[in-house]
């Protein structure tokens, strides 16, 4: 049962309350009475907004099932029309530059890796804050990017041959980014710097120099003995650590131990899709941890092996630069916090009518307030060197909604005497809508826009939903080669570069969610900055220091500067709906494709509902580890209820998949101690309810999203236990 304190035309959550009052609020150089009044109106004045446009989406999802209904030939032209002629599809306008001012560096102008991480789980939320700098030794040891062949297999104690693997990958990076004028770094037996140059000593005798010195930027240590080495190429640094009474340094010839590299510039610290924050008690929780990271004061102890650890933010990294002048690095990657979108409320506070408060107001409000210590230096480390503030709003449909998330955050900004365009605005380029409107979309927020980001699985989701009634679905593989998902991401980097983005704000690319796979990352994954991109999603902090390496490998600027010259509108093509007419699928396939999808679901759903894991690595069908959050169950979930409106499966063969792969999802679960079996209890258990309720009503739900089935069911789960 929720207790609730009176505070004005509010009742809010005690533990919300107190929170709030005792722990956000001091030193913000705000009054309590203050805030809660101006908390009150702004929720009063926003919440009829906010419903209103979540009923224009109903609408307009209607007027769309109704005219593919009606018009079972499908004919672009008239359904261009058509489209436009609703307000779906909206006049472009007047080309223009954001105006965006007061953009850190690692989101405006430089180019690398993004980690997005659940906030509330404070281990992960501080390992990915301190993946600025990974080791590129321990990533390609413990990754499948080094082969296990000829003897190079890892296992529980250290393994020379697979070292000498490392090491040799490690000197070709070397030889690659920092040339020598003469000789490799493969032969290379000290390091040390004279006259502001590196100069490198090889077994023959002979001293080498940079051939580009302007790449050597500073060092620790001594001239003579450096302990490490600083470069940049890219905008990028790495960084020589040397040490010869280190266990692998007294076994290199020129006492390498390690090379460090800049890795997750950026990490979106996510309140939203990866986190399962159901209630006042849930949303404390999240906040408190955000509050540990703006102070700088979060820590976790936890146990790895025999041993205690101790995790805290990492501290900057100091330098002598070649001119003798000393200089620091942040030891930390800039964070962002992605709030919840427009649609989901939350009973932490109900307004005057007693009804709950959307949450994505609440997160605005509350993460802001949070934010502030750090640009008041309230804590021990300053999260934007500029003043900024970072929200990444997700889940928006058409300038619109983007519009009112620019008045929600104007609202913030008065309420919490911010100067206005402090709160930077991240738009998830994720829904339809927004995709086939983005200028219109970026226009109405040019002067605080600082990311968009192709969110393709929420994107892919929202296509399914939004064409239903359109035709039978393609298969999911397929669907990644489709001609609207191509033309989505395209377009993505176009309207960014004709917006201005370059040189002040970021283009972001989608999530790389096979966190085992990391062989497969390495070829693949360049793809994104070769399209235009800055950033791109990794979902480990091992993830970012191997995909650093293709920062190094592409010059986004470069990149950047050939498209803007061959941007063309793709509109039309993001128009082709990937319906299939005449499928020649084999029942074989047909089931092959529920068992992945179904597969998917419960291994998600029941780690959400039963255990509040908004995020984890979930076995697909194969065994095969993926980064699971709702966006991909979203996906999943919709695209069995499309190929049930179409008659392509049947209800009973779906239950049917339902109880076999619930026998399978226990199976891969069975070492987890807090795990509750489906398939021994399956009429009974929430989360096959759940996962029902996702398939069975798919067609029904606002966007095709899953938030309200899985908020209800796990709030049913915690009502449950609290009885016991």
């Amino acid at each position: 049962m929720v207790k609730y304190q009176q505070v004005g035309n509010l009742l809010v959550a005690e533990e919300l309350h107190a929170f709030i009052n005792n722990e956000a609020l001091p030193k913000t150089h705000l009054e309590q009475e203050d805030f809660w009044r101006g908390f009150d109106e702004l929720i009063h004045v926003l919440s009829p907004i906010n419903k209103q446009l979540l009923i224009e989406r109903d609408q307009l999802q209607k007027k769309i099932n109704t005219w593919h209904k009606e018009n079972q030939k499908f004919d672009k032209v008239k359904y261009t029309a058509f489209l436009t002629d609703i307000g779906y599809l909206e006049n472009e306008g007047e080309s223009f530059e954001i105006g965006t001012e007061n953009v850190d560096d690692e989101i405006a102008i430089l180019a690398g890796p993004q980690l997005v991480v659940p906030v509330n789980n404070e281990r992960y939320a501080l390992n990915a804050a301190n993946a600025r700098w990974g080791s590129l030794y321990d990533a390609l040891y413990g990754t499948n990017v080094i082969s296990e062949e000829d003897g190079a297999s890892r296992g529980s104690g250290y393994n020379p041959i697979r070292g000498e693997k490392v090491i040799a990958f490690a000197r070709a990076f070397l030889d690659q980014k920092i040339p020598l004028k003469i000789g490799s770094h493969k032969k290379v037996v000290k390091y040390r710097i004279a006259e502001g140059k590196l100069l490198a000593t090889l077994n023959d005798g002979k001293v080498s120099e940079l051939l580009n010195n302007d790449k050597l930027i500073g060092f620790q240590g001594n001239h003579e003995n450096p302990t490490a080495i600083l470069f940049k190429n890219n905008g990028l640094h790495f960084e020589i650590q040397l040490d010869r009474n280190h266990m692998i340094g007294k076994m290199d010839g020129a006492g390498i131990k390690d090379i460090l590299l800049e890795a997750a510039l950026t990490t979106i610290m996510d309140c939203e899709d990866s986190v399962a924050a159901v209630d006042a008690e849930d949303k404390v929780q999240v906040y408190r941890s955000w509050l540990g990271l703006m102070k700088g004061d979060l820590t976790v102890t936890f146990k790895k092996g025999n041993k205690l650890v101790n995790r805290q933010l990492n501290p900057n990294r100091s330098y002598t630069a070649p001119n003798e002048q000393q200089f620091e690095i942040s030891g930390r990657s800039l964070m962002l916090i992605r709030n919840v979108g427009h649609l989901m409320t939350n009973h932490a506070i109900l307004d005057k009518d007693g009804l709950e408060v959307y949450e994505g107001i609440i997160d605005a409000v509350v993460t802001s307030l949070i934010a502030k210590h750090s640009l008041l230096g309230n804590g021990r480390y300053q999260n934007s060197a500029k003043g900024s503030i970072y929200i990444v709003k997700p889940k928006m449909h058409g300038s619109k909604e983007v519009a009112f998330a620019n008045r929600l955050f104007d609202h913030v900004e008065d309420l919490l005497r911010l100067k206005r365009n402090t709160l930077k605005i991240g738009v998830m380029d994720e829904e339809r809508r927004t995709s086939l409107n983005l200028k219109a979309c970026i226009r109405e927020v040019k002067d605080r826009i600082a990311f968009i980001n192709t969110g393709f699985l929420d994107r892919t989701g929202d296509e399914m939903h939004t064409s239903m009634e359109a035709g039978l679905m393609v298969r999911k593989n397929e669907m990644k080669s489709s001609t609207w998902l191509q033309a989505y991401e395209k377009s993505n980097v176009n309207q960014g570069l004709m917006a201005g983005f370059k040189g002040r704000a970021q283009i972001g690319k989608g999530m790389w969610a096979m966190p085992d796979l990391m062989a497969e990352m390495v070829k693949q994954k360049i793809d994104h900055l070769k399209a235009g991109a800055n950033t791109a999603w990794v979902p480990s902090p091992t993830a970012a220091t191997l995909h650093a390496l293709h920062y190094h490998d592409v010059d986004v600027k470069s990149i950047q500067n050939d498209l803007i010259k061959k941007i063309s509108c793709l509109r039309n093509e993001m128009l082709e709906i990937p319906v299939i007419d005449e499928p020649k699928w084999s029942r074989e396939e047909v089931q092959n494709e529920l068992n992945n999808n179904v597969q998917g679901i419960l291994g998600y759903v029941v780690r959400w509902v039963e255990q509040g894991i908004g995020c984890s690595k979930v076995p697909d069908i194969n065994h095969i580890g993926l980064m699971e959050d709702r966006a991909t169950l979203r996906i999943s979930s919709q695209h069995i209820a499309n190929w049930l409106h179409h008659g392509i499966c049947t209800k009973e063969q779906v239950l049917e998949t339902l109880k076999r792969m619930a026998v399978i999802v226990d199976e891969q679960n069975a070492e987890d101690a807090n795990y509750r079996p489906m398939a021994s209890n399956y009429e009974d258990s929430i989360a096959v309810q759940a996962a029902c309720e996702l398939i069975f009503t798919g067609y029904d739900q606002p966007s095709g999203y899953t938030e309200p089935i899985l908020h209800r069911s796990r709030l049913k789960v915690k009502e449950k236990l609290a009885s016991k």
